[in-house]
Protein backbone atom coordinates (compact mmCIF):
# COMPACT_ATOMS: atom_id res chain seq x y z
CA UNK A 1 0.00 0.00 0.00
CA UNK A 2 1.63 3.22 -0.97
CA UNK A 3 0.70 6.38 1.11
CA UNK A 4 0.94 7.42 4.67
CA UNK A 5 -1.67 5.84 6.68
CA UNK A 6 -0.26 7.32 10.23
CA UNK A 7 -0.01 10.74 8.61
CA UNK A 8 -3.29 10.59 7.36
CA UNK A 9 -5.07 8.78 10.34
CA UNK A 10 -3.33 11.32 12.67
CA UNK A 11 -4.90 14.24 10.43
CA UNK A 12 -8.65 13.05 10.39
CA UNK A 13 -8.41 11.78 14.13
CA UNK A 14 -6.94 15.37 15.20
CA UNK A 15 -9.53 17.21 12.50
CA UNK A 16 -12.42 15.33 14.76
CA UNK A 17 -10.96 16.13 17.87
CA UNK A 18 -11.19 19.86 16.94
CA UNK A 19 -14.34 19.09 15.64
CA UNK A 20 -15.52 17.09 17.97
CA UNK A 21 -14.22 18.76 21.12
CA UNK A 22 -15.28 22.51 20.10
CA UNK A 23 -19.11 21.37 19.81
CA UNK A 24 -19.31 19.32 22.69
CA UNK A 25 -17.59 22.45 24.34
CA UNK A 26 -19.88 24.88 23.18
CA UNK A 27 -23.51 22.50 23.70
CA UNK A 28 -22.35 20.33 26.46
CA UNK A 29 -20.24 22.41 28.68
CA UNK A 30 -21.14 25.84 27.98
CA UNK A 31 -24.98 24.50 28.20
CA UNK A 32 -24.20 22.52 31.41
CA UNK A 33 -22.25 25.54 33.37
CA UNK A 34 -25.37 28.07 32.58
CA UNK A 35 -27.35 25.57 35.02
CA UNK A 36 -25.29 26.65 38.19
CA UNK A 37 -27.03 28.46 40.47
CA UNK A 38 -24.38 30.84 41.44
CA UNK A 39 -23.62 33.13 38.28
CA UNK A 40 -19.69 33.37 39.08
CA UNK A 41 -20.08 29.94 39.00
CA UNK A 42 -21.70 29.57 35.40
CA UNK A 43 -18.35 31.34 33.92
CA UNK A 44 -15.95 29.73 36.15
CA UNK A 45 -16.62 26.29 35.48
CA UNK A 46 -17.10 27.28 31.97
CA UNK A 47 -13.72 28.43 31.72
CA UNK A 48 -12.13 25.53 33.62
CA UNK A 49 -13.63 22.80 31.49
CA UNK A 50 -12.27 25.00 28.46
CA UNK A 51 -8.80 25.37 30.00
CA UNK A 52 -8.30 21.31 30.67
CA UNK A 53 -8.81 20.91 27.48
CA UNK A 54 -6.75 23.59 25.53
CA UNK A 55 -3.77 21.60 26.39
CA UNK A 56 -4.87 18.71 24.52
CA UNK A 57 -6.77 20.84 21.27
CA UNK A 58 -3.24 22.18 21.32
CA UNK A 59 -1.32 19.06 20.96
CA UNK A 60 -4.36 17.85 18.06
CA UNK A 61 -3.33 21.52 16.37
CA UNK A 62 0.23 20.59 16.40
CA UNK A 63 -0.18 16.93 15.06
CA UNK A 64 -2.73 18.02 12.49
CA UNK A 65 -0.29 20.41 11.12
CA UNK A 66 2.68 17.91 11.03
CA UNK A 67 0.18 15.34 9.68
CA UNK A 68 -0.13 17.85 6.98
CA UNK A 69 2.97 18.42 5.92
CA UNK A 70 3.81 14.78 5.63
CA UNK A 71 0.48 14.11 3.80
CA UNK A 72 1.88 17.26 1.41
CA UNK A 73 4.83 16.02 1.09
CA UNK A 74 4.51 12.47 0.41
CA UNK A 75 1.63 14.13 -2.74
CA UNK A 76 4.17 16.68 -4.15
CA UNK A 77 4.11 15.35 -7.73
CA UNK A 78 0.25 14.99 -7.20
CA UNK A 79 0.02 18.43 -6.03
CA UNK A 80 2.12 19.89 -8.80
CA UNK A 81 0.63 18.15 -11.79
CA UNK A 82 -2.65 17.42 -11.42
CA UNK A 83 -5.38 19.80 -12.08
CA UNK A 84 -7.00 21.53 -9.16
CA UNK A 85 -4.89 19.63 -6.21
CA UNK A 86 -2.71 22.76 -5.53
CA UNK A 87 -5.64 25.06 -5.21
CA UNK A 88 -7.58 22.79 -3.06
CA UNK A 89 -4.67 22.56 -0.72
CA UNK A 90 -4.00 26.27 -0.58
CA UNK A 91 -7.96 26.71 -0.07
CA UNK A 92 -7.67 23.88 3.04
CA UNK A 93 -4.62 25.73 4.11
CA UNK A 94 -6.00 28.80 4.56
CA UNK A 95 -8.87 27.33 6.39
CA UNK A 96 -7.50 25.17 8.58
CA UNK A 97 -4.92 28.35 9.81
CA UNK A 98 -7.83 30.67 9.96
CA UNK A 99 -9.60 28.22 12.20
CA UNK A 100 -6.48 27.94 14.50
CA UNK A 101 -6.19 31.46 14.92
CA UNK A 102 -10.21 31.76 16.17
CA UNK A 103 -9.84 29.10 18.14
CA UNK A 104 -6.73 30.76 19.27
CA UNK A 105 -8.58 34.12 20.05
CA UNK A 106 -11.13 32.38 21.46
CA UNK A 107 -8.77 30.88 23.93
CA UNK A 108 -7.32 34.20 24.60
CA UNK A 109 -11.12 35.54 25.23
CA UNK A 110 -11.87 32.65 27.71
CA UNK A 111 -9.01 33.86 29.63
CA UNK A 112 -10.35 37.26 30.39
CA UNK A 113 -13.64 35.63 30.65
CA UNK A 114 -12.64 33.62 33.54
CA UNK A 115 -10.05 36.85 35.11
CA UNK A 116 -13.85 38.74 35.29
CA UNK A 117 -15.76 35.51 36.75
CA UNK A 118 -16.31 37.05 39.71
CA UNK A 119 -19.13 39.65 37.56
CA UNK A 120 -21.27 36.01 37.25
CA UNK A 121 -22.92 35.74 34.23
CA UNK A 122 -26.18 34.37 32.77
CA UNK A 123 -24.33 31.91 30.82
CA UNK A 124 -20.62 31.27 29.55
CA UNK A 125 -21.21 33.37 27.02
CA UNK A 126 -24.95 35.02 28.16
CA UNK A 127 -23.33 38.21 30.09
CA UNK A 128 -25.55 39.51 32.96
CA UNK A 129 -26.72 43.05 32.83
CA UNK A 130 -24.60 44.09 35.64
CA UNK A 131 -21.43 43.22 34.21
CA UNK A 132 -18.74 45.36 32.92
CA UNK A 133 -18.11 45.70 29.05
CA UNK A 134 -15.06 44.50 29.26
CA UNK A 135 -16.75 41.11 30.39
CA UNK A 136 -19.81 41.56 28.20
CA UNK A 137 -17.76 42.39 25.09
CA UNK A 138 -15.87 39.30 25.76
CA UNK A 139 -18.41 36.87 25.96
CA UNK A 140 -20.83 38.25 23.08
CA UNK A 141 -17.53 37.65 20.71
CA UNK A 142 -17.32 34.15 22.06
CA UNK A 143 -20.75 33.62 21.83
CA UNK A 144 -20.11 34.07 17.99
CA UNK A 145 -16.85 31.77 17.69
CA UNK A 146 -18.02 28.97 19.76
CA UNK A 147 -20.40 28.20 16.30
CA UNK A 148 -17.54 29.64 14.23
CA UNK A 149 -14.68 27.15 15.59
CA UNK A 150 -16.91 23.83 14.73
CA UNK A 151 -17.79 25.43 11.26
CA UNK A 152 -14.16 26.26 10.66
CA UNK A 153 -13.37 22.35 11.71
CA UNK A 154 -16.25 20.81 9.96
CA UNK A 155 -14.97 22.47 6.37
CA UNK A 156 -11.34 21.37 7.61
CA UNK A 157 -12.47 17.70 7.37
CA UNK A 158 -14.71 18.12 4.48
CA UNK A 159 -11.86 19.20 2.24
CA UNK A 160 -10.00 16.32 3.78
CA UNK A 161 -12.40 14.03 2.25
CA UNK A 162 -12.59 16.03 -1.25
CA UNK A 163 -8.99 15.77 -1.43
CA UNK A 164 -9.41 11.86 -0.78
CA UNK A 165 -11.60 11.93 -3.64
CA UNK A 166 -9.01 13.76 -5.65
CA UNK A 167 -6.79 10.83 -5.13
CA UNK A 168 -9.40 8.09 -6.85
CA UNK A 169 -7.35 6.63 -10.35
CA UNK A 170 -10.14 7.81 -12.49
CA UNK A 171 -9.69 11.57 -10.56
CA UNK A 172 -6.08 11.26 -10.70
CA UNK A 173 -6.14 10.50 -14.48
CA UNK A 174 -8.61 13.37 -15.37
CA UNK A 175 -6.70 15.70 -13.74
CA UNK A 176 -3.53 15.04 -14.76
CA UNK A 177 -1.36 18.30 -16.30
CA UNK A 178 -0.03 17.62 -19.43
Amino acid sequence: MAGNLIARSVHDLTAGAWFGGSLMGAIGLNGAAAEATNPAERTRLSSSGWMKWAPIQTAAFVSHLLADLAIAWENKERIAKQDGVARDTAIKTVVTVAGAAVTLYAGVLGKKVEKLADQGARGATEPSPEASEELKTAQQQLKMLQWAIPAFAGLVIILGAKHGEMQRPKNVFAGLKS
